[in-house]
């Protein structure tokens, strides 16, 4: 991946409590102002005119764009996000290119089911253990 330039838009589904706490929690520590979160989900949002892909499929996995027009999609854009947010840890996680074969398979299955995840005490649990590791 090419290096990224800030600020880095993503495009996640705020309508998803799951994807909505990892996101917010992760822009709460970003003291840079790297991130800008933008919500796929509502009525009116339209992808905007440089856009690779369309609406419905950024409702099905996260996408972003940094600052150079440079379009990420996936489980890069976790790594990304992560390290703009100051979690050093979690960020080296995600980038893991030993990891990377479990996680890009695992990423889908979390985001085809993350209405139904979201039901369960996922999204606190996730926001409890991200707080835990947000940077000092």
């Amino acid at each position: 991946m090419n290096k990224i330039a800030y600020p880095l838009t993503i495009y996640y589904d705020a309508s998803c409590p799951l994807c909505a706490a990892e996101m917010h929690t992760i822009k709460e520590t970003d003291v840079e102002n790297k991130l800008i979160l933008v919500d796929c989900s509502k009525n009116n949002f339209n992808e905007p005119a440089f856009c690779p892909t369309s609406k419905a499929v950024m409702m099905e996995r996260i996408h972003a764009v940094d600052a150079a027009g440079q379009w990420i999609s996936g489980v890069d854009v976790f790594a990304i996000a992560y390290s703009a947010g100051g979690f050093t840890k979690l960020s080296k996680l995600w980038g893991s290119k030993t990891l990377r074969p479990l996680l890009s398979r695992a990423y889908p299955l979390i985001a085809d089911n993350r209405q139904w995840l979201s039901k369960t005490p996922l999204p606190y649990m996730l926001n409890k253990l991200l707080r835990m590791c947000a940077p000092r």
